[in-house]
């Protein structure tokens, strides 16, 4: 099993990643979410100067929130940065990074060539963007050579986009995996994975477990209530949920649904969430638990666990890599 870690693009970002990196994570998985956080390719920028062997990637980018030129110049940067070997791209539909703005996610019927086009670009290959040809025209000494070659991750959680992602050839990239899912054929399965490792004596209905895991637990709700999932009514106070959310402006409502997100606990969270909830995440639990859950996920298929620490970020990275094992 392999252990990397997730950020949000903040100031700290940067430094938690060079702390990564000395505690032994595969990758530094930084998420596109310019509606709630800052820039990931710059942030990834920043990170890539001050390491010299964790991967860096977007976990996961939106295509459709820049012009596929763009998207393949930040790429062919962060190469030149970097190198290849230290780059891995993450691509998803958008969530958040569309939800967060209003937009419902991309269509699977259009993401894949929305991917295809910027890997064309890449490859030196010409493309048709808007009804005209593009190519990247950088000279050398302006961007590495091309073919710029990097794998590439898919985000999914239902069974159209596991199919778009074989078709694809991609890995992929999960954080509410269905208990049906069927990985057969796909060698990198990404779980997002949310929690936090209690101390020796704390116990899951501590303060401080609910204010660190919470944000990730939320998500879930979030994700279920505008998917319109039934597994919704599974979660513990999925009523109030609904409750406080059914009263709320339509038109608004993503803006303070997706307030604090994957950070904080937001106004709507704390009415909500409960010691209970909890259970959704994965790695709410003690560290003498972690190596029998990470046993239970690599039977259902998982082949890398990305932890997003919260709260006090640099105990949750120690704590985790400790946790897990790391050789640090």
């Amino acid at each position: 099993m392999k252990i990397s870690a997730a950020f949000p693009p903040v100031p700290e970002t940067p430094d938690h990643i060079v702390l990564a990196e000395e505690l032994g994570y595969e990758t530094a998985w930084v998420y596109d979410t310019p509606a709630l956080q800052l820039d990931v390719w710059m942030t990834l920028a920043l990170a890539g100067v001050r390491t010299e062997r964790i991967r860096l990637g977007p976990g996961v980018l939106i295509p459709s929130l820049r012009h596929p030129m763009t998207t393949a110049s930040a790429i062919a940067t962060l190469v030149g940065l970097v190198g290849p070997e230290r780059v891995i791209i993450g691509a998803g539909t958008g969530f958040t990074g569309r939800r967060a703005m209003g937009q419902k996610p991309l269509r699977w019927a259009d993401f894949p060539q929305m991917v295809a086009d910027t890997q064309a670009l890449l490859r030196g290959e010409i493309v048709e963007v808007d009804g005209r040809a593009a190519r990247m025209l950088h000279w050398p000494g302006q961007a590495v050579e091309r073919p710029i070659e990097v794998p590439w991750i898919v985000a999914v959680n239902g069974p159209r986009g596991l199919a778009a992602a074989a078709e694809m050839g991609c890995g992929v990239f999960t954080s509410r995996p269905r208990p049906d899912a069927d990985y057969t054929g796909i060698d990198d399965v990404i779980l997002l994975g949310f929690g936090t490792i209690l101390d020796d004596d704390e116990t899951v209905d501590s303060p401080r477990a609910l204010d660190t895991a919470g944000p990730g637990v939320s998500v879930a709700y979030h994700a279920f209530l505008e998917q319109r999932d039934a597994r919704l009514d599974t979660f513990p106070n999925a009523d109030r949920f609904a409750e406080i959310t059914g009263d709320m402006d339509p038109d608004t409502l993503h803006l303070s649904l997706h307030e604090g997100h994957l950070t904080q606990l937001n106004a709507i969270d704390r009415q909500v969430l409960t010691t209970e909830s909890l259970r959704i995440a994965p790695f709410v639990c003690h560290a003498g638990e972690v190596p029998e859950r990470m046993e239970r996920l690599a039977a259902a298929g998982i082949t890398e666990v990305s932890f997003q620490p919260m709260g006090n970020v640099e105990r949750e990275l120690r704590a985790f890599a400790a946790a897990a094992g790391l050789p640090s």
